[in-house]
């Protein structure tokens, strides 16, 4: 009886609601206080579904959304009616008339006369005329999901997996698989399978193969889907509501080809749900079955399944078979341990509730949502507890395949306890944080008060009667120039008259701070010992004679003149040369203070003039915070990297800048932007950087005083290796007072075999390798019974030891006082043993550096015809350039001239290749006129080491010489290397670079170096060490040198050469003919 009358009930309640107006997209889906009177009149027949399920399942209204049946087709009523039906009959009519007594009238008139739309179809409750739908015996039933469903559309999912009976939204990006949703969704047969990636990375809508998803999912209901991209961006949002465990046997991949009319429809078509019309066609209406209490047989279930197959066929979608999972029995009443595991699931949602809100919200829709005590159904727990917790995707995965009730429990369990440490975790560190932030905010109202009651009762100022108290006792101690001093005035005067908690108060300040702490009128006492000068450069480096010189210049003039100026140095070099150190070492000579900064990469002008006083957080610039800080008018201050200044930039030019800052004209009333008062500094000593001049404004350049620093050569190197580099590395690896050496003979392998730079920062790099291995291994091979760690810790060690040792703490787990820091442990250095002797020589250097970097010191022992040795300048020092020329082609009479270059070659270097040429032509022609080499000859010349970019004048004798000894079949003289520009003439230009190419020259061990004569004062210059054992050659023409080169050449053997080769054939001149009437022949079409 009760059972009928549930079922009377929700009858009554559909053909109520049916009337109602309702919108197009919202016709398909009943009011949620319908379903909610239904539980509260029946809820022993009507379990609450979650609240989501609420909002959008309910009974449809649309016509298109009802099983229509043709009344032609439609089959007639039984006359014999069984006992069951009439019982039945005089429940719902019982029902229908205690429903008329209760119910309250509707606010919107339901329509009557057509009798369209009706619940029943007829026309006002009289039983329909035929034009709408017929009534059924068969008795309503409660619409369910398919027990079983054997294919599904299967979707991937990511990161976390979705668990029976909890909503959950993805984002649909495939159109395919959208527009397949939106076909079953709109026919009534929502059903999928969702299966979670095994790689969170992947992304995709469709899957290709079964190892890329878990084989266990859930099967979900669509309960709504809209789009959400635009028409380029395809997007389209579902709500999944998972009912079951599934597991894939087999996946069907999706199809290639794509029907025609697949991708007619739109999706927002697809998705509108508008009623359709009464003529709507018999197929569409049959296969519309949504979740409303509607009649259900099993012949429709087959069909809904042909028909999913049908809507599918043909998309680029996957077709999995499933199988549904079965959990294994349990008996709750009887298993201890289900209930305490359900019990301690229970209290551990509390305690994170306790702790998190957005928790606390989930547990309560939980409770309110679920009819029977949460106890009772420990299935539904655990997957709530797995589907709400924050926790990797393979637990989670795990907790979903998992059929034994009690293993579920206990991974859901583990879940949540993580959530709980973490929930506690944040906990403690927002506490603390507030706890901090509350103390301070206390303390500044306490502040405060204190304040203004010291205010009112006249025991404190507000302070700014102290401040200018001690603006005014620092002016006093400076000697001010005039200009500042009336700056100084006004802005106290200002000061005085200003609200200490007003802006302007702090601008002022500021600006007086500033201005009281530069050193007015102060300078150090400056030592004009040349001796000390001297011997304090000497100890630092070793060489930089040209810098040295300079530096004792300066203190000579300052000592007979009796004070000094300042001056603008710039020390120019390639990099490792000791540029930046010997600034350090100048001011120490000087006993001047020492400042530094770089403008590498400055691209803003307020970092030198400083940022006007208006901005908020104004500084001066980095010369007025040298001056602030070395409190002296006569510092030295070093400008790193002025080669490398910023440029293209929208705020200013850096460079012009420092045109004002290192003028000796100008610099004396140097204008910073921030102090906007002149400021002296002629007496500083500015000392620039740079690894090339080439990039320095001309401007810039001219207002300094150049000083070059060429690379060291192997004696400077070696000296400075035992002298500075060996004994600071040998004492920083803790070898000071142990028996290791390096010897001598290491030292010169060691820059011969791997550091050929010119500086010498590779070199310091490979002696530190050196000694840090030979610690190794002494403390190796000794063993730690040599070197207690006992002995090595100090006593405040050893109680922070023996503290750390208390610490058992469990690594994998989060220790409780996580914020404990741990200090360093105090050490004392521990002795080397007096047994221990090691001594690293030629023969076992590459067991602490490894094998040689250089292995030849010479491309060439023996130059062939066609190779010249010349010289070249690089920013790392000089270097051995070979030129390679080869004959392509043999000769012959029919042979053509050509001439190829390769070895990434610049413009200017290609074009002293063709001079070289077109001079050695001239030479050929000249001298030896019946030799007819180039004539004939197709030339490839080379530089070697391709992948190094390679430019400038200075090989163009190299190239020519090159030529010369191909076409003459004549090598060159051994052991000789050039440089020099060549004009077509035959003259000889000057070059640069003399001493590092010199020092390359004798690295690759040349006895002659011929350079132009041009360069003859350089080469006077060279100390006698880097020209010992070369014999230079200043020429002013070519032929000098090709007297030099070819001391020996037979000139009458060299003008007959190739007369052999070049001697004309039979048949020759008939093949040239033909070649000149082709040619003739080419051209004249080309005139046409």
């Amino acid at each position: 009886m009760l059972h009928a009358s549930w079922r009377a009930a929700l009858r009554q309640t559909s053909r109520s609601q049916t009337a109602l107006t309702t919108s197009r997209a919202a016709s398909r889906f009943l009011p949620a206080q319908c379903s909610a009177s239904l539980v509260a009149r029946y809820p022993q027949r009507c379990p609450s579904p979650p609240a989501a399920l609420c909002a959008y399942r309910s009974f449809s209204t649309s016509l298109s959304r009802q099983k229509e049946k043709d009344p032609k087709t439609a089959p007639e009523e039984t006359p014999e009616e069984t006992e069951e039906s009439k019982q039945l009959k005089e429940q719902k009519k019982a029902a229908d008339e205690l429903e008329a007594k209760t119910k309250t009238p509707d606010p919107i008139p339901s329509r009557t006369g057509s009798g369209r739309g009706g619940a029943a179809g007829g026309d006002g409750g009289s039983g329909g005329d035929g034009s709408g739908r017929k009534r059924k015996n068969n008795p309503l039933v409660k619409p369910s999901i398919p027990e079983v469903y054997p294919q599904v559309m299967a979707i991937p999912l990511a990161k976390r997996p979705l668990f029976p009976g909890f909503y959950k939204a993805v984002t649909i990006r495939d159109r395919e698989v959208g527009q397949a949703i939106a076909d079953m969704v709109k026919r009534g047969q929502p059903y999928i399978g969702a299966f979670m990636f095994k790689d969170d990375a992947v992304d995709k809508d469709v899957i290709d193969d079964p190892s890329e998803v878990h084989d266990v999912g859930t099967f979900c209901q669509v309960t709504s889907a809209f789009p959400v991209g635009s028409e380029d961006n395809f997007a389209m949002t579902c709500v999944l509501y998972p009912h079951r465990r599934i597991k894939m046997t087999s996946l069907l991949p999706p199809k290639v080809e794509k029907e025609e009319s697949a991708g007619e429809a739109t999706i927002a078509e697809t998705l509108e749900g508008e009623a359709a019309p009464a003529e709507t066609k018999a197929s569409e209406n049959k296969g519309d079955v949504v979740a409303s209490f509607e009649e259900a047989s099993e012949d429709s279930k087959s069909k809904d399944e042909d028909q999913t197959l049908a809507i599918l066929k043909g998309r680029q979608v996957s077709i999995a078979n499933v199988e549904n999972m079965v959990e294994e029995p349990f008996n709750m009443k009887d298993n201890k341990v289900i209930q305490a595991l359900v019990n301690e699931i229970v209290n551990t949602f509390k305690g994170v509730a306790l702790l998190n809100p957005m928790f606390r919200d989930h547990v309560a829709t939980f409770s309110v949502h679920t009819t029977m005590s949460v106890g009772e159904d420990p299935v539904k727990l655990a997957d709530f507890a797995a589907a709400v917790a924050q926790a990797e995707s393979h637990e989670l995965q795990a907790a979903l395949e998992e059929m034994d009730v009690e293993k579920r429990l206990r991974k859901s369990l583990e879940v949540l306890k993580k959530e709980l440490m973490s929930a506690e975790l944040q906990k403690k560190v927002s506490d603390e944080v507030n706890n901090r932030v509350q103390k301070k905010h206390r303390e500044f109202i306490l502040m405060e008060q204190m304040k203004g009651i010291k205010r009112e009762l006249g025991i404190e100022s507000d302070g700014k009667d102290k401040l200018i108290e001690k603006f005014n006792e620092k002016a006093g101690k400076l000697a001010m120039p005039e200009a500042v001093r009336k700056v100084f005035d006004e802005e106290m005067s200002k000061l005085s008259g200003l609200e200490p908690s007003g802006s302007e108060f702090n601008v002022t300040r500021n600006y007086l701070d500033w201005l009281t702490q530069l050193p007015w009128g102060l300078s150090s006492a400056e030592n004009f010992g040349i001796k000390h000068a001297r011997e304090v450069l000497d100890e630092d480096h070793y060489g930089l004679k040209d810098v040295k010189d300079r530096i004792l210049e300066f203190i000579a003039v300052g000592k007979l003149r009796g004070s000094v100026e300042g001056k603008i140095l710039c020390l120019v070099g390639p990099p490792g040369v000791g540029k930046t150190s010997i600034g350090k070492s100048i001011a120490r000579a000087l006993n001047r203070q020492y400042y530094r900064f770089s403008v590498g990469g400055m691209y803003d002008v307020a970092e030198i003039k400083g940022h006007r006083r208006t901005y908020v957080g104004a500084l001066p610039g980095r010369i007025i915070q040298a001056l602030k800080k070395c409190q002296t008018e006569n510092p030295l201050v070093l400008i790193d990297e002025i080669d490398k200044l910023g440029r293209n930039s929208n705020h200013g030019d850096p460079a012009a800048a420092l045109l004002e800052l290192l003028d000796p004209e100008q610099n004396n009333s140097f204008l910073d932007h921030y102090l906007d008062v002149p400021v002296d500094l002629s007496k500083v000593l500015f000392v620039c950087t740079a690894n090339m001049s080439d990039t320095i404004p001309q401007p810039l350049l001219d207002r300094m005083e150049m000083i070059e620093l060429s690379g060291y050569v192997a004696d400077e190197k070696i000296a400075i290796a035992e002298k500075y580099l060996a004994p600071a590395a040998k004492e920083m690896s803790g070898l000071k007072d142990a028996d290791v050496v390096l010897e001598k003979e290491g030292i010169v392998e060691l820059i011969n075999k791997y550091c050929r730079e010119s500086g010498v920062r590779n070199l310091k790099k490979q002696i530190e390798k050196v000694y840090r291995k030979s610690a190794l291994k002494i403390v190796t091979e000794v063993g730690e019974e040599a070197f207690p760690e006992a002995e090595a810790l100090t006593d405040e060690g050893k109680a922070a030891q023996e503290e750390a040792e208390k610490d058992k703490t469990d690594v994998k787990e989060t220790p409780e006082d996580i914020e404990k820091q741990t200090a360093p442990k105090p050490r004392v250095a521990l002795k080397v043993p007096n047994t221990v002797h090691v001594s690293i020589n030629k023969d076992n250097l590459k067991d602490y550096v490894g094998p040689p970097v250089f292995t030849a010191d010479r491309l060439y022992d023996f130059t062939p015809p066609g190779v010249a040795m010349g010289l070249a300048w690089t920013s790392m020092g000089g270097s051995a350039l070979y030129i390679e020329s080869i004959l392509q082609n043999a000769l012959s009479a029919s042979s053509h001239p050509g001439l190829e270059r390769t070895g990434s070659l610049r413009d200017v270097m290609k074009e002293s290749t063709g001079v070289a040429y077109s001079y050695a032509k001239s030479v050929l022609a000249r001298d030896f006129p019946k030799n007819k080499f180039f004539e004939h000859a197709r030339l490839h010349l080379h530089c070697p080491e391709g992948a190094v970019p390679k430019d400038g004048p200075s090989a163009g004798i190299t190239m020519a010489s090159s030529f010369l000894s191909l076409a003459l079949d004549t090598q060159i003289k051994d052991g000789v290397a050039m440089t020099g520009e060549l004009t077509l003439t035959g003259k000889v230009l000057r070059i640069g670079g003399l001493r590092e190419k010199t020092v390359a020259a004798r690295r690759a061990g040349a006895k002659m170096v011929i350079f132009p004569k041009d360069n003859l004062s350089d080469w006077l210059e060279l100390p006698e060490n880097i020209k010992e054992g070369i014999e230079g050659h200043p020429v002013e023409w070519y032929s000098e040198v090709f007297n030099l080169i070819f001391p020996d050449l037979n000139k009458e053997a060299a003008n007959k050469l190739w007369e052999k080769e070049l001697k004309p054939k039979k048949g020759d001149k008939k093949r040239k003919e033909q070649k000149r009437k082709d040619d003739d022949e080419e051209s004249g079409e080309d005139d046409d």
